[in-house]
């Protein structure tokens, strides 16, 4: 592997040289330089063309978010935000990955400032994964029109996330890359989508909770973080929250949520391949199951197995879209999938497959 360049922004000196000191102790790793405000970063992307910015979040003026829009728009470049676990840091985070960061990772919290030598291992891992992703992806998920990018919110109109009669279900799967799929196909289904979505992104706690919030100021169906024993309903996308697992059960003719910690599955705490696995045993329902963007393989079995049960469509999003392609791959090796679909297309297919498009 060729060296990768890496430009470091952060408004303060001292967490500055933190990251630059530790992800210079990799061999094929240079820091090419630091940046301390968004303008300095901008103008330092444009001269010096790294291969991967490394953004600390938790910045004054939080105007690293407008540092990340005016890069991404001027020279798309591969972001990694390092995040805060306040309230303000999570908002910004899923803000930014939203905007079009590629990554995330969670800074540790301690009394006299973040040791940052925890998370070394993590930092170089996923700035080399960054580095591998193509510019033509990049580019095809930043010029989709994205109402978060352009600051719109959907007017304050009822939602009709409350319909407690349907026939079918989808559930989406997505890691790496998730939250600007899910803003992209989330935020493209009409406000009269009349079946439920179960949605599992791997994401820590409050994470999720964040992002449930945010789908649903920028989405015209209904978005909540999923509780346990929740009545799912039509016209409603229920996210997993971070660290516990989701299952659908069916009860009579109703179906409810349930959530439990039970060990990680595939390395991951929700599990796609959970979620699929109840799924597939509500056989009253046309079930329709989708694997987006993600590392690993996690949803590819519940995939298979699902359709192997009789699930009414199985569909991936398409290499050229996906930040990181490894979970849909799996699916598609596996023999499971019957639609490869770009991100911006996915939800005309979600329609399509349901029915609602000849309606």
């Amino acid at each position: 592997m060729q060296n990768i360049k890496v430009l470091v922004v952060a408004t303060s000196v001292i967490m500055g040289k933190q990251i630059s000191n530790l992800i210079a102790e990799d061999s094929i790793i240079e820091v090419i330089g630091a940046a301390r405000n968004a303008s300095e970063a901008v103008s330092m992307v444009q001269e010096l063309r790294p291969d991967v910015v490394t953004i600390d979040i938790e910045v004054p003026e939080l105007n690293s978010l407008v540092a990340l829009s005016s890069m991404m728009s001027q020279r798309p470049t591969p972001i990694l935000i390092l995040s805060s676990g306040s309230k303000d840091g999570i908002t910004a985070t899923i803000t930014g990955l939203q905007n079009g960061a590629v990554d995330f990772i969670s800074k540790p919290t301690q009394l006299f400032g973040p040791d940052l030598s925890q998370i070394k291992d993590e930092l170089i891992f996923k700035l080399k994964q960054a580095a591998q992703i193509p510019l033509r992806t990049l580019i095809l998920n930043n010029i989709t029109v994205s109402t978060v990018i352009a600051g719109q919110q959907v007017e304050d109109a009822p939602k009709t996330g409350c319909m407690e009669g349907f026939d079918q279900i989808v559930a989406i799967g997505c890691g790496v890359g998730g939250p600007k799929a899910l803003e992209i196909v989330i935020g493209s289904l009409p406000a009269n989508f009349p079946y439920p979505l179960l949605i599992v992104q791997h994401m820590p706690p409050k994470y999720t909770k964040v992002l449930a919030e945010r789908l649903n100021r920028f989405s015209s169906v209904q978005v909540v973080e999923a509780k346990n024993d929740q009545l799912v309903l039509g016209g409603t996308a229920y996210i997993a929250p971070g660290n516990c697992h989701m299952t659908v059960v069916q009860q009579g003719q109703v179906c409810r949520i349930k959530l439990h910690k039970k060990a990680p599955v595939n390395g991951y705490r929700p599990s796609i391949d959970v979620l699929f696995e109840s799924i597939s045993g509500l056989k009253s329902l046309k079930q329709h199951l989708i694997l987006m963007t993600g590392r690993g393989s996690d949803g590819a079995r519940g995939m298979l197995d699902a359709k192997q049960a009789g699930a009414q469509s199985t569909l991936v999003e398409s290499q050229e879209t996906s930040i990181v392609n490894e979970m849909p791959e799996a699916a598609v090796e596996l023999g499971c999938v019957d639609y490869e679909v770009p991100s911006h297309l996915l939800a005309s297919k979600i329609m399509e497959v349901t029915g609602e498009l000849r309606r």
